[in-house]
This record gives C-alpha cells, structure tokens and sequence, in this order.
C-alpha cells in the first residue's frame, strides 16, 4: 500500500507519468503537464480525470470538433476509436485510466 499525493507530483517532461496499478489488463497513471498531448485514437476506453488545473478536451464527432473545459474533478470517457486531445491550461494533474500499452 502507498499514498499518492497528487497536487506534489511532478514530472521532468509534459505528459511524464507515475504508474500507479494495473488492474486486470488497465492501467492506472498519475500525469503531469503543461503542454498539450496530441490527437489520438486509443484502441480501448480511457477515462480523463482532472485532479488539478484546467484541461481543454478537444474531441471529434462525426468529423466536428468540439471542445469542453475539464476543471478538478471533471472526467472524460473516450471510447474505443474516439479521437481527442487534451490541451492543459497551464499546469494539470491527471488521472487516466485505459488499456494497458495504450498511447
């Protein structure tokens, strides 16, 4: 057993990760950044949950994009082959949660 301290961790590079668990074919990471990600399309669900800072979501539907603004203690679903990007508004602290070996 351990204690995360989320609002501590930081990372030497956007996007640097802390694996927290694998739970049966998930895996569970603490991110930090201050950079956006880039577009993707995960193989598996992801849930996005903002534990500290802001977090613009861009996401495409039906060849729209669309955006949303993610605060503490918002959370996005991605399904399997939704395309998104997260672009923090200054630094964030997120929990994300997907298959393991996702990108």
């Amino acid at each position: 057993m351990r204690t995360v301290r989320s609002s501590e961790f930081t990372a030497d590079r956007a996007w640097g990760a802390l694996d927290i668990a694998a739970i049966e074919g998930a895996s569970v990471r603490l991110h930090w950044t201050d950079q956006p990600y880039r577009w993707h399309v995960n193989d598996g669900e992801e849930v996005f949950a903002v534990l500290d800072g802001r977090v613009e979501m861009r996401y495409r539907e039906a060849g729209v994009e669309h955006a949303v603004i993610l605060g503490v203690g918002d959370l996005f679903h991605a399904g399997a082959g939704d395309a998104h990007v997260a672009h923090p508004l200054g630094e964030a602290r997120i929990l994300v949660i997907e298959k393991a070996g996702s990108v």
